[in-house]
């Protein structure tokens, strides 16, 4: 199962079917929409935790940042 972070508003995640895609559900999770598609300086995903203010994620090519509910990601 693909690492699930609860915010104030929504849920994110990492697809299950696609690791270079981060994912929002406003009605817990009954339903998926695409929020991010990583490109060659992120890589895939593999762990993402809530910092509070920030999102963490662990990817294929290091440790990012966003500060945006994981519209963009910023190498840490």
């Amino acid at each position: 199962m693909p690492p699930l972070i609860r915010r104030p508003k929504e849920l994110l995640r990492i697809s299950p079917k696609d690791a270079t895609l981060i994912e929002y559900s406003l009605n817990d999770g009954r339903t998926w929409n695409r929020r991010y598609k990583s490109n060659n300086t992120v890589g895939q995903f593999m762990d993402l935790m809530d910092n509070g203010e920030i999102i963490l994620a662990t990817a294929s090519k290091g440790m990012f940042i966003s500060r945006n509910e994981g519209r963009t990601w910023n190498r840490r």
